[in-house]
């Protein structure tokens, strides 16, 4: 064989390398955890004061769904942690990242919980409360996360569809919560 034919043979077996590997890596991507972000809101008929009070007050996370107890270390909502005693026993732990009252706005991440209770990773989440005139507020509830199976080839409960359905369906029992708790005159 010429110099010019094994040049050109080289070139084709790196190019099947090559070939191979990005197949390869596209095929594994395609099976990897992608970041869900999903947005919930609900109007209540309260005033937006109102509404942030039961939202604002992470001492009393009782209107999420499935919490049936909160335990706060800290004063300062913006950095302090959270223990959210859920009903099956277990726990999720949140992390203040941001605590504004003035705009009626908290941000928190979770640092702990189990995917048997809420399937997602590395969960963060912004819940805003807005006035719509003097006898209403919609509440915004942004959540982003991964699902609750970090590895490829998930169980089917815990891969990505999944897993956003049940954190999708979570946001909306706990808003329903509260606009019933709110209505309803609670606190």
């Amino acid at each position: 064989m010429t110099r010019h034919g094994e040049n050109t043979m080289r070139r084709i077996v790196f190019a099947g390398i090559a070939l191979t590997t990005l197949v390869a890596g596209v095929a594994q991507a395609q099976h990897a955890p992608t970041r869900r972000k999903i947005v919930e809101a609900i109007e209540i008929d309260a005033a937006a004061d109102k509404v942030w009070a039961v939202v604002g007050n992470v001492k009393d996370s009782s209107w999420v769904e499935r919490v049936v107890g909160t335990r706060e270390d800290g004063d300062d909502p913006a950095v302090s942690t959270r223990t959210l005693t859920l009903g099956s026993g277990r726990t999720l732990v949140e992390k203040g990242r941001r605590y504004d009252a003035a705009r009626r706005s908290l941000a928190y991440y979770i640092t702990s919980n189990d995917v048997r209770d809420l399937p997602a990773g590395d969960y963060s989440a912004t819940i805003s409360v807005q006035p719509e005139g003097t006898d209403r507020a919609k509440v915004e509830w942004n959540a982003a996360f991964y699902r609750g199976y970090p590895n490829i080839n998930p169980p089917p409960e815990l891969n990505d569809e999944n897993s956003e359905k049940a954190v999708r369906a979570w946001v909306h029992a706990s808003l329903e919560n509260l606009k019933a708790r709110v209505e309803k005159g609670g606190s």
